[in-house]
């Protein structure tokens, strides 16, 4: 724009703000960023997808440790967010439209659809999601809540709802659902009901894993705290330790060898996180259990003694995912972008970790990983939206890239013939895999409802339809940064579109005829 200031033309700037990323991962669009009147010029530092509790705890350092500038990120096609790496562009790309799965999108070009011109206009915030005509939040006659004769066979089973934060963590144990948030509490829920919760000192619980009677949440503060439930009351949980334990904790801080150096003239006893714990992972037949931090390192502990058998430097930057794998492997990710694969081998009277191979590298942080433990398949979650994966049958050679998402990938979870995706688009993405030669993955549906970035997921068996062998059915429970769980019924059959509409034109007719 010019304006005329006593004959002369003077050019006056317009300019456009970029959201942050930040901002993006809010809960609710409406609720502006902590930093949008901030103009001091601070930067932030980016390092990971996972959102730092920083940025939901008052703190203006929103250190949101993610690649917030992956390619695609205002990308106008929602089934991807952009292209996978460049050294995979003569792999066989999976396609995640659900239009091609499922058929619910045919009239619908949403592939071919614009927004706008400007960051704002291409936020997803703003323009409609096609999601949103997906029959899980349709409202249906076969909505459990108005006739449990209808109750469908995939679907949203109920939310569960507790205004004590951001929801960061997941567990089931039993009939046992552990829940950590930026609150600083872990809540228990039984039967879908709130049964008895309990806190901790200080730090968002960002991860929690249940082996027999003890459960280990790791926390933003660095520490690994260790729970026992009491046997006289099941509602009571004890706190009985922290890893490590004290007592190896002072035994070592006496040695100087025991010390590394992270930053300058900073040293810290090399056996405990001295940043925020990010993932654990459960060796459940060995007894260990591996922890992931922002250090970038990860740990291996016995869980029998508390004991840290090894602290590995693992890579450049936070380690943003850890899990067991096949053939005595671990795996780890990174904000770095490199997933890397670790084989256990017994050295002398102990056991030594050594770096197998990479399997990937690239610009965009690795953000999660699941791994199928009967199929011996691994995938990556990261910050561009995708979902690469790698098959032992190949010698763990890339398999193909799911594109489902338009933001970064901040979780997974792997069941039986499925994958399960959770985004910063508030989105689900149920993948199957075809069994037989090729192992070619498919989008089987996607679950919305959610209305912030689902940030964890964990699978269990339906076990209340155990009998029926011949279709395969899963409890999917999902975490979310708008403070709820939803529990999901998910099958590993596809939709029978004709069964679906026969049956609610049948409760439509009832409706109509009851109106008369």
């Amino acid at each position: 724009m010019r304006k005329e200031r006593g004959g002369t033309m003077v050019a006056e700037r317009t300019t456009f703000h970029r959201p942050k990323f930040g901002a993006l991962l809010q809960s609710d669009p409406n609720i502006p960023s902590p930093n949008t009147h901030n103009n001091s010029g601070k930067e932030h530092s980016v390092r990971s997808s996972a959102v730092s509790p920083g940025y939901y705890d008052n703190n203006n350092n929103n250190n949101v440790r993610s690649s917030a500038t992956s390619p695609g990120y205002y990308d106008n096609n929602p089934f991807s967010s952009g292209a996978s790496p460049g050294y995979y562009d003569n792999t066989p790309a999976m396609s995640a439209s659900p239009a091609t799965t499922l058929g619910f999108y045919d009239n619908n070009n949403v592939q071919g659809s614009s927004v706008g011109s400007t960051p704002y206009a291409m936020s997803p915030w703003n323009h409609e999601s096609p999601y949103n005509k997906s029959p899980w939040i349709a409202p249906s006659p076969l909505n459990p809540l108005l006739d449990e004769r209808c109750l469908p066979e995939s679907g949203l089973v109920g939310s569960l709802v507790r205004e004590e934060g951001h929801i960061y963590s997941l567990a089931v144990s039993g009939d046992l659902l552990y829940t950590g948030s930026d609150s600083k509490n872990i809540r228990v829920w039984k039967n879908l009901k709130d049964f008895t919760g309990f806190k901790s000192n200080s730090g968002l619980v960002k991860t929690i894993v249940i082996c027999g009677e003890k459960i280990f949440t790791g926390h933003q503060d660095g520490k690994i705290r260790v729970w026992k439930v009491s046997q006289k009351k099941p509602s009571l949980h004890k706190r009985i330790g922290s890893l490590p334990a004290l007592k190896d904790f002072i035994r070592s801080s006496m040695n100087p060898k025991n010390y590394v150096e992270v930053r300058r003239h900073r040293n810290v006893v090399r056996i405990r996180h001295f940043d925020a714990v990010s993932c654990m992972s459960l060796n459940e037949e060995l007894g260990l259990l591996y922890s992931g931090s922002w250090d970038k390192t990860f740990k291996v502990w016995r869980i029998a003694d508390s004991k840290c058998l090894e602290s590995v430097s693992a890579h450049d930057d936070a380690v943003n995912s850890v899990i067991v794998g096949f053939d005595s492997l671990v795996f780890t990710g990174s904000a770095d972008g490199t997933v890397k694969v670790w084989r256990r081998e017994l050295q002398g009277k102990g056991s030594t970790h050594f770096l197998v191979q990479t399997l990937l590298k690239q610009e965009n942080a690795v953000t999660a990983l699941a791994v199928n433990q009967s199929a011996a398949i691994v995938y990556c979650g990261s910050s561009d939206g995708n979902v690469n994966y790698w098959e032992r049958e190949k010698h763990l050679s890339h398999g193909g890239v799911l594109r489902g998402h338009r933001l970064a990938v901040l979780c997974l979870a792997a069941a039986g013939n499925l994958v399960f995706s959770g985004s910063a688009d508030k989105n689900i993405c149920v993948w199957r895999r075809e069994v037989g030669p090729g192992g070619s993955h498919s989008c089987l549906s996607v679950l919305t409802g959610h209305l912030g970035p689902v940030k964890c997921l964990t699978v269990e068996e339906d076990r209340s339809r155990a009998e029926d062998k011949t279709d395969q059915k899963w409890i999917v429970y999902s975490g979310s940064l708008d403070r709820s769980v939803k529990v999901w019924r998910v099958s590993e059959q596809p939709p029978d579109l004709r069964k679906i509409m026969l049956s609610e034109k049948q409760a439509s007719s009832r409706s109509n005829y009851s109106n008369y």
